[in-house]
């Protein structure tokens, strides 16, 4: 999946870069997706980002999972991968996208998975959802395995240090805490946020509630309509809104720096008084 980087003009300076969240409307044709993102990645390229996040199942998306989505998985050195590996060389970005993975040997079921391929083609690190989606009328359990519990999942670019999570984890401020004490400054939250009443106002007071409880940048990238509620946007760490979309396909770009997460917690250092500390529960006790 390598390829050969890139080459950018007046890269950011350090702990500062520019990010892009991409908002379009992903469904079972796996190639028109690709165009679709392929597209939007190169308006974001060309408004300067160096880091595009796109939504959860980017790859391929139903309004409810079924076996249509195992047919449709892949391994990370597959196709699809393989095809955004280029993408991301071809405009020198950190490319973040939601992918249907094929599970390992044994499991019937698939992984909802996240990827980050470098400016140079390479495979940086991969999140496979954790909490899966048993809520509001659905089961992306009896579709998707959990991910693991291991390590956070983490990558550096720009001197900024980000950190991964998937749709239904933003429900659960613990991940977000633990990937912030692990040096995260920035929060991306690829996402699938289904439709419904109410749902937009909680997925942008969660999102807003996330950076501000880690004083750090939070990034939602979702599907636009008719799977996905839209609302994409980049809140900074003390909750203020920098860019949003609506309801449409569309790219919102914002300048994040480093050196206002440490403005932020210098005046409200509410993550280094904190009185608790996580952690991650026996396995045993998170696999369905």
């Amino acid at each position: 999946m390598n390829a050969a980087p890139t080459e950018l003009s007046d890269p950011p300076h350090d702990g500062a870069t520019v990010l892009a969240v991409v908002q379009f409307a992903p469904h079972t044709d796996i190639d028109a997706n690709l165009v679709a993102l392929t597209a939007r990645v190169r308006a974001a390229a060309e408004e300067g980002a160096r880091i595009v996040v796109a939504p959860e199942y980017s790859m391929f998306a139903l309004g409810r999972l079924d076996e249509r989505a195992l047919a449709a998985a892949q391994p990370l050195d597959g196709p699809y991968v393989t095809a955004l590996a280029g993408l991301a060389a071809e405009t020198g970005v950190y490319l973040v996208a939601g992918v249907v993975e094929t599970a390992p040997p044994g499991d019937e079921r698939i992984y909802n998975t996240l990827v980050v391929l470098g400016p140079d083609g390479s495979l940086r690190t991969r999140y496979r959802k954790v909490h899966l989606y048993d809520a509001f009328g659905q089961r992306e359990s009896e579709v998707v395995a959990p991910g693991p519990v291991d390590e956070p999942a983490l990558f550096t670019a720009d001197g900024l240090t980000f950190g991964l999570q998937t749709c239904f984890d933003l429900r659960f401020p613990e991940g977000f805490r633990r990937l912030a004490v692990a040096g995260a400054q920035v929060l991306l939250l690829p996402a699938q946020w289904i439709p419904g009443p109410g749902k937009v106002d909680q997925w942008t007071t969660l999102l807003r509630a996330r950076a501000i409880e880690n004083t750090v940048y939070v990034a939602g990238a979702d599907q636009c309509g008719p799977r996905g509620a839209g609302a994409s946007m980049i809140v900074d760490p003390a909750g203020r809104v920098l860019a949003e979309l609506a309801d449409a396909p569309g790219v919102a770009v914002a300048e994040l720096e480093s050196g206002l997460v440490n403005r932020v917690r210098r005046t409200n250092p509410s993550l280094a008084l904190r009185r608790f500390v996580v952690t991650a529960p026996e396995a045993s006790s998170v696999e369905r």
